[in-house]
């Protein structure tokens, strides 16, 4: 057998062999779930994971990080591999034997089980420093969803201080996609994502008497239309984007006008050019509106995370790999972006690297019909965590190998 596929065969036994540990540390973070950018319980069991392993730890200054720098053998690149440790802010419905037992707190998005396949990747790392001709940096890193984690560990350092990457790797499980395969893609594989507010204001007065007022109602009423044809009208159908208002707040009851109302959303694009034009689109529609309504408004943006890009030769390592370890009918390409973001967008934009997504849907649950991640309801096949960290591991040493 050539010792590479020699190599391979063996990550999986050594992936299965650890699989207890794996199990243990994903289910003492879901029943202890945290949410944010200060994770002192998960932080902690991640450093009692590692703590036998031949590491140097390093902790995070602003935010609850970890950063494992796994030296080889001998000097040459490095490799980055990420796990995501934090938690939503969601109540678990799912009747699991190891349910949150943190009110409001639940791992919906699987980070859990990054934090344990990363883990245990760098234990069977470990066991291979001989075959290693550089390191590993292994990036715990909290607050992906939504609190720029990994922006505040590359401010830290992270990217500097150990040694500047040469590749960087993610995985993120799917529990709408088959346990055992795996999906990626070259270029944009996820979105930009942008948050807008808009206050309108009007006059209040009588619910009887709207011309003794200026009703801010229709006019953010208006806005919401206004803006999706902007979005069809102004941005070529060949670019994807999606703009959706999912809060609209305005009033105190039935016969008053209010002063004031408002509106939130979401903007998700997958090219520079195309994220700036809907901005100023979206700044330009709510002004004129509320003034053809005689009403003024307030747009605010809140920048979210930048569009995710992965390396052309960065996605066809994994797809390599996945092909020798799982086998070509488990490799999906994916056709096209998920509009969802991704914090590692960061270090992407920073380190020629890949992000790809693990099958882990239950055993005898359709994946179209099974909870998706972010659901209260949703639920991981424990066994993809095998494929998890064979694939951790496996990236880190075919780029190292001596």
């Amino acid at each position: 057998m050539p010792r590479d596929d020699a190599l391979l065969a063996g990550l999986r036994v050594q992936a299965r062999t650890v699989q207890p540990r794996t199990v243990a540390l994903r289910r003492a973070l879901h029943r202890r779930p945290e949410v944010g950018l200060d994770l002192p319980v998960t932080r902690d069991a991640v450093l009692t994971a590692l703590a036998d392993l031949p590491l140097q730890v390093h902790l995070g200054r602003a935010v609850t990080s970890v950063v494992a720098v796994l030296e080889g053998s001998r000097p040459g690149p490095t490799v980055l591999l990420r796990g995501d440790m934090d938690a939503l802010p969601l109540h678990e419905d799912t009747a699991l034997e190891f349910a949150s037992e943190i009110p409001g707190a639940m791992h919906a998005c699987g980070h859990d089980t990054h934090v344990a396949m990363l883990a245990s990747a760098a234990r069977v790392l470990a066991d291979h420093r001989d075959d290693i001709a550089g390191r590993v940096l292994l990036m715990f890193q909290p607050g992906e969803e939504g609190f720029h984690g990994a922006r505040y560990m590359i401010e830290e350092g992270l990217l500097d201080e150990h040694g500047r990457p040469d590749a960087a790797y993610a995985l993120h499980i799917s529990s709408t996609v088959p346990t055992g395969e795996l999906q990626t893609r070259a270029g944009p594989v996820m979105a930009a994502a942008d948050v807008l507010r808009v206050t309108v204001t009007g006059r209040g007065g009588h619910a009887s008497a709207p011309h003794d007022a200026l009703d801010p109602v229709p006019a953010a009423a208006a806005m919401v239309g206004a803006l999706q044809v902007a979005l069809t009208r102004r941005i070529d159908a060949h670019h994807p984007a999606v703009l959706t208002i999912a809060h609209i707040t305005a009033g105190t009851t039935n016969n008053v006008i209010p002063e004031t109302a408002f509106l939130e959303g979401t903007l998700r694009t997958l090219s520079g050019p195309v994220r700036a034009r809907l901005l100023e689109e979206i700044d330009r529609v709510c002004l004129h509106t509320a003034l053809a309504h005689g009403c003024t408004a307030v747009v605010e943006i809140e920048p979210g995370y930048p569009v995710t890009v992965n390396d052309v030769g960065a996605a066809a390592a994994v797809r390599g790999l996945a092909v020798d370890l799982l086998g070509r009918k488990r490799v999906v390409d994916m056709g096209a972006p998920i509009m969802g973001a991704e914090d590692f967008s960061y270090v992407l934009a920073e380190v020629p690297g890949a992000l790809a997504f693990l099958g882990g849907c239950p055993p005898g649950v359709d994946p179209a019909t099974a909870p998706p991640n972010h659901s209260n309801r949703v639920v991981f096949d424990e066994a993809a965590m095998v494929d998890g960290v064979a694939l951790y591991a496996g990236l880190a040493l075919r780029a190292l190998r001596c």
